[in-house]
């Protein structure tokens, strides 16, 4: 891993439902060359059923706006720990 970070308050994608601040930014090196970079909102549960409807919906749109300005090159997704963070970013 090259860095994991805690993203400030002030990091925050505008949705319809209000403003969300994802969790964790973490950057991996892939080889020598290239860098996955992963933001990872940390629920206790990934029950989506336990997800307030307007938590569900900020996730939804966060995960609609990495991947319109990323091309697929930043990847976003709800974990509810360290190893299934490292599976997704493995696979």
């Amino acid at each position: 891993m090259a860095v994991y970070v805690k993203l400030p308050g002030g990091f925050y994608i505008s949705t319809p439902v209000g403003r969300y601040n994802p969790d964790w930014a973490i950057a991996f090196y892939e080889g020598r060359v290239k860098h996955i970079y992963f933001v990872a909102e940390t629920k206790g549960s990934m029950d989506s059923m336990e997800l307030r409807l307007v938590e569900e919906s900020k996730i939804h749109c966060a995960r609609e706006h990495f991947k319109a300005i990323s091309k697929e090159h930043v990847v976003y997704d709800v974990v509810d720990s360290y190893q299934s963070l490292l599976e997704k970013v493995m696979h």
